[in-house]
């Protein structure tokens, strides 16, 4: 389970939260929502460890996450809203150099499957520099196929997909959480996802 207590944060001189709590568990997800500039960004931020909290804490499994250090990393997954691939590789190339800097072993086969799943497949050995943006963002998101990861983080991760995408992304959380996982994302649209909770900023 991960859980936040109390979080604040602040940048510069002005405070974007103060006292979020949250608590998501197995089998479920989050919908983060609120206006731009309220700090959903920031506090996924918080959630994965990469950006310290002003106030509060956040534990998984009842343990602080900066003392599970890379325990907690190998049991998640975060996909920044401005995370990029590598344009001058391929799309199984990104995949599994991603996976090398995850720490994880991931087979050609394995990526291989991704990509397909992810409506890639015949493009697995272009460069990434010649697709289009949502076929970009598919790239990005095969990740969360490649990874065994317990916890997707996910900051807006339907940017620059089509419908087809969108339903297609749709289905995949629902599957990793119907299947025990648990997820936490931000979207500006509304998820038709069993088994969900918002939380308004």
């Amino acid at each position: 389970m991960l859980t936040a207590t109390g979080l604040s944060c602040i940048r510069g001189e002005r405070r974007l939260f103060s006292g979020i709590g949250l608590a998501v568990a197995p089998g479920e997800w989050l919908h983060l929502q609120g206006e731009n500039g309220a700090g959903k960004t920031s506090l996924l931020r918080i959630l994965v460890g990469l950006t310290p909290a002003a106030e509060g804490e956040v534990r998984w499994k009842g343990e602080s996450i900066g003392a599970l250090g890379e325990e907690f990393r190998r049991e998640m997954v975060y996909l920044g809203h401005h995370a990029a691939v590598k344009e001058d590789l391929t799309a199984l190339e990104n995949l599994q150099i991603s996976a090398a800097l995850d720490g994880s072993d991931l087979a050609e086969r394995g990526a291989l499957a991704a990509l397909f799943r992810m409506g890639l497949k015949g493009r697995e050995e272009l460069p990434v520099r010649v697709l289009s943006q949502g076929q970009k963002r598919r790239v990005l998101l095969a990740r969360l196929l490649a990874r065994k990861a317990a916890l997707w983080v996910l900051d807006e991760p339907f940017t620059a997909l089509d419908v087809k995408a969108v339903q297609m992304l749709s289905g995949l959380i629902g599957e990793h959480v119907a299947a025990g996982g648990m997820a936490v994302l931000t979207s500006h649209q509304s998820m038709p996802i069993a088994g969900g909770r918002v939380l308004q900023l």
